[in-house]
């Protein structure tokens, strides 16, 4: 039988090892409660921190993106429209990384601008092609109004007037004529086939200062050019002799030569002008290469069109202009050249060039005088006429002859008909002492053959001083008078 104290004491160590366990289980479940606690602390730390690392992050790209989207519109954007029409102007880079994300936006808006552009040229050419087109048709009817007026008097200071007023008007027709061609207008009526060198005279007398060109021809005799080309060849003659005359002192001379080349003729232009930059000149060889197409807003204020039309006219008519090399004067060297397709002959005896342009240096041919400015036109504004022969639109057909700048060759009157054929071998040689003509007249190859002096007769004529030209036109005038005041009087005199 058990005692009671050791039940007691049985009782009481059981207690004391329940307890003792129990005490053991609740320190080490208030020891995980507290490292857990622990842990969620330090996790939910660490939530608040990736939180905030989170929020400035997406803030740090919001301003970054930001910045990039103002950088876009205020730097980059306008430096790549203006790039559009200066290729020369930067385009800044992005700003960081995020940038490249906006280049897709500066490949949209330069193809934009560049349509618009392109559309703006287009509505801009169509309204100056227009306004060309109206200014010319003005001038040819001025043009009509003083040759009939050169044909109806003969007063000397009245025709050196309308003479000079006539140059004028061919002066204002040249540049509307250009300002036609750079908008893609066709550049007139296609002529017969003529003389080369007539070609480039007809250049010359467009211009102010055609004295000081000095012209040396170097063809064989009946070197001509195709119909289709006569008039380009007289525009890109026109406009680079107007750029050597233009940059060049007036007391110095333009020297131009016509010569036979591998693969045609070159004309090329000398002056001793001021000359241009490699760069200058580098950009003005690709305008007048015509490989690029020429925006008319390219031009300049105001628009230089010389060149431009020069562009123009090489693209369309297979011919090619050369500004690479400086001239040995100092000044621009420019070399027009003619390929062999363009070229044509006709025959000197039966279609010979103008008389007064420049001989050629491959025949005996003595040079003609130049007629004087007191029976023919002022000497700074003889010779325009041949122009008006070549620009004429379809209603105003004229032959295809070139005036040249020392005599005045009066072209055929303007009508609305439909073009007349060339006179053929009516335009001979004149003698030294012959007075103008006004007037041209159809004659056969035979009478042609009678009329035409020889060399020999031409060579041995005297040549006339000053006072005896303007005695003889002034004998001339007062007999004239004279016979119509006689028939005036009578009741004769013609209407």
């Amino acid at each position: 039988m058990i005692e009671i104290p050791e039940l007691a004491f049985g009782g009481l160590a059981a207690g004391t090892v329940s307890a003792l366990a129990l005490g053991s289980g609740l320190w080490r479940s208030r020891r995980e409660r507290a490292r857990l606690r622990q842990e969620m602390t330090g996790l939910r730390h660490q939530a608040e921190q990736s939180a905030r690392a989170g929020a400035e992050e997406a803030e740090r790209i919001r301003q970054a993106f930001t910045a990039e989207l103002e950088h876009l519109a205020t730097r980059r954007m306008p430096a790549e429209a203006s790039r559009t029409a200066h290729p020369h102007v930067p385009v800044p880079g992005p700003v960081g990384p995020e940038g490249a994300a906006t280049e897709p936006v500066l490949a949209a808006l330069r193809t934009a601008v560049l349509q618009e552009r392109k559309r703006v040229d287009a509505a801009a050419r169509a309204g100056m092609r227009g306004t060309t087109r109206e200014i010319q048709a003005s001038l040819y009817r001025l043009q009509d109004i003083l040759h009939g007026l050169q044909q109806r008097y003969d007063e000397p200071e009245l025709a050196q007037d309308l003479y000079s007023l006539d140059h004028e008007n061919e002066q204002s027709l040249r540049r509307a004529q250009v300002a036609a061609v750079v908008c893609g207008a066709w550049v007139g009526l296609a002529r017969e086939e003529s003389h080369l060198v007539d070609a480039v005279t007809g250049g010359q007398a467009r211009l102010s200062g055609y004295r000081r060109v000095k012209l040396h021809n170097h063809l064989d005799p009946g070197t001509a050019l195709v119909s289709h080309a006569v008039e380009p060849v007289a525009i890109i003659a026109a406009e680079l002799l107007d750029n050597a005359l233009r940059h060049s002192s007036p007391d110095t001379s333009v020297v131009v030569n016509l010569e036979h080349v591998h693969n045609g003729v070159a004309v090329t232009v000398d002056d001793a002008g001021v000359g241009m930059a490699p760069d200058e000149r580098a950009a003005a060889q690709r305008v007048v290469a015509g490989t690029d197409p020429i925006m008319f807003s390219d031009l300049g204020d105001p628009p230089r069109m010389g060149l431009a039309a020069i562009g123009q006219l090489t693209r369309q008519f297979d011919l090619s202009v050369d500004l690479s090399t400086p001239s040995p004067y100092g000044g621009v060297r420019a070399v027009l050249l003619v390929d062999k397709h363009l070229l044509s002959h006709l025959d000197p005896a039966l279609r010979p060039a103008a008389a007064s342009t420049s001989p050629s240096t491959r025949t005996g041919e003595v040079p003609r005088p130049e007629p004087l400015a007191e029976h023919a036109e002022p000497a700074e504004h003889a010779g325009h006429s041949g122009h008006a022969e070549h620009t004429a639109p379809a209603e105003h057909a004229a032959p295809a002859e070139y005036a040249a700048p020392a005599e005045r060759v009066e072209p055929a009157e303007h009508t609305h008909a439909p073009a007349q054929p060339a006179p053929g071998p009516d335009q001979p040689a004149p003698a030294v002492d012959d007075l103008p003509r006004r007037r041209r007249r159809q004659v056969s190859p035979d009478q042609a053959a009678m009329i035409r002096p020889s060399a020999a007769e031409t060579a041995a004529a005297p040549a006339r001083s000053p006072e005896e030209t303007a005695a003889a036109l002034g004998a001339l005038q007062s007999a004239t008078a004279a016979a119509r005041d006689a028939a005036r009087s009578e009741g004769t005199a013609p209407r």
